[in-house]
């Protein structure tokens, strides 16, 4: 089964098709270079709703939105929605560093966060919603370790490991990742039948 994944983001592309491995799922992009309307929504719910909205509207296939980010305790949850903008130039490097810029001088177990992802999907033909959610618990480092993911990954450390996300290997980032979390429901919904939200 083809699902069309509402980004042109390449990580995500790769990291979903990694978790659907064993199923007869497959994740392909929004055709086209278009882009998506802007996130106006006050949660990941919304803005993935918005995103899967927009890529079933041009295609009307099967599709699904993901809104995802990082929430952190000393800064009252930012940058929570705004993660993949949170700095002027939008950049993974530049959002880190803006972030690591404003934690500086607070020590560790003061670093608590989480990531957070909401998965909704629209199924072809039912026109139904899907949606569930995943989280992951840790802390931000002080200093960015790793070469593997995409995001905040090369600063955050999930609860109960010693590496960075950005240091783990896709199998074993794929048993804790926030978007594993929500991916395993979702999946289950979906090939159980026609759900409603």
């Amino acid at each position: 089964m083809e699902i069309i994944l509402a980004t042109h983001n390449k990580g995500k592309i790769k990291e979903f098709n990694e978790l659907a491995k064993g199923t007869e799922l497959n994740f392909i992009p929004v055709p086209g270079n278009l882009t998506f309307p802007k996130e106006i929504g006050t949660t990941f719910f919304e803005n993935a709703l918005i995103k899967v909205n927009f890529a079933f509207s041009l295609t009307g296939k099967t599709c699904l939105g993901d809104d995802s980010g990082l929430e952190v305790d000393a800064l009252n949850g930012k940058p929570g929605i705004n993660s993949s903008r949170y700095s002027k130039e939008s950049t993974d490097e530049s959002n880190m560093d803006k972030l690591l810029n404003e934690l500086k001088g607070i020590p560790h177990e003061d670093r608590s966060a989480r990531f957070k992802c909401c998965l909704v999907l629209i199924e072809e033909g039912t026109n139904k919603l899907i949606s569930s959610e995943g989280t992951i618990e840790g802390k931000v480092a002080e200093e960015k370790k790793g070469d593997k993911g995409f995001g905040y990954d090369p600063i955050f450390i999930p609860e109960g490991s010693l590496l960075h996300t950005a240091e783990m290997d896709q199998k074993k980032k794929n048993l804790i990742s926030h978007r594993a979390n929500a991916f395993g429901p979702l999946i289950t919904k979906l090939l159980s039948g026609p759900t409603e939200k």
